[in-house]
Parts: structure tokens; C-alpha cells; sequence
């Protein structure tokens, strides 16, 4: 599965080079930072409400929606997919208590 986000992470490192009028995630990145947040932020409500009505196919499609909007901002930002499963497997075999712990440590 790793393997989507690896391809789709290249994809989306290619469009920053890619015309706007061209390319959806070009034009995305042309709004800026806080054209992409909004974007995450609509994805996240329509995440909600898909969940909401409890159907599967909805929740699915909406999360893959989230998903990709995430990892365009990651993108943006100068990280990418493998950051964030880095930070997950930090937080494997610790349970959430703990891992909250620590932040507030930090």
C-alpha cells in the first residue's frame, strides 16, 4: 500500500512544475497555503458528513478525498508520506495516553 502513496507523492512532487491551467493539484499549489488548507478543510466536513450517513462507499470516497488533499499540503510543505509513517510507526506499541504524555514533555 505504501506503494500508492510513494507513486502519488512523485505525482504530486511533478505537478509543482506543471502549468496551473493545466493541472488540478498545479493550480492548488498556486492558491498557496491557504488555498490548499481550505481545501482540507471542505474534504474533512464532507469526511464528516459521509460518515455521518454511514455509507461505506461515501466514507471511502471522501476519505480518499482528505487523504490526497493531506498529502498535496504535505507536499507543499516539503515533506511527504513517509514522514508521517515515520511519526506513526514512532507511535506504534505506545498507547495514546502515552504518546500524549510525551508531547506535552516536548
Amino acid at each position: 500500500m505504501s506503494d500508492v502513496l510513494q507513486q502519488l507523492a512523485q505525482v504530486l512532487e511533478d505537478r509543482k512544475q506543471s502549468d496551473p491551467d493545466s493541472s488540478y493539484v498545479a493550480k492548488l499549489y498556486a492558491k498557496g497555503l491557504d488555498g490548499i488548507l481550505k481545501k482540507i478543510g471542505e474534504e474533512a466536513t464532507e469526511t464528516v458528513m459521509a460518515a455521518k450517513d454511514g455509507e461505506a462507499d461515501k466514507i471511502v470516497y471522501e476519505t480518499a478525498d482528505l487523504w490526497f488533499h493531506t498529502l498535496v499540503l504535505l507536499a507543499h510543505q516539503g515533506l511527504g508520506p513517509a514522514d508521517v509513517l515515520q511519526e506513526l510507526q514512532r507511535r506504534f506499541g505506545l498507547s495514546g495516553l502515552e504518546e500524549k504524555a510525551q508531547r506535552g514533555q516536548s
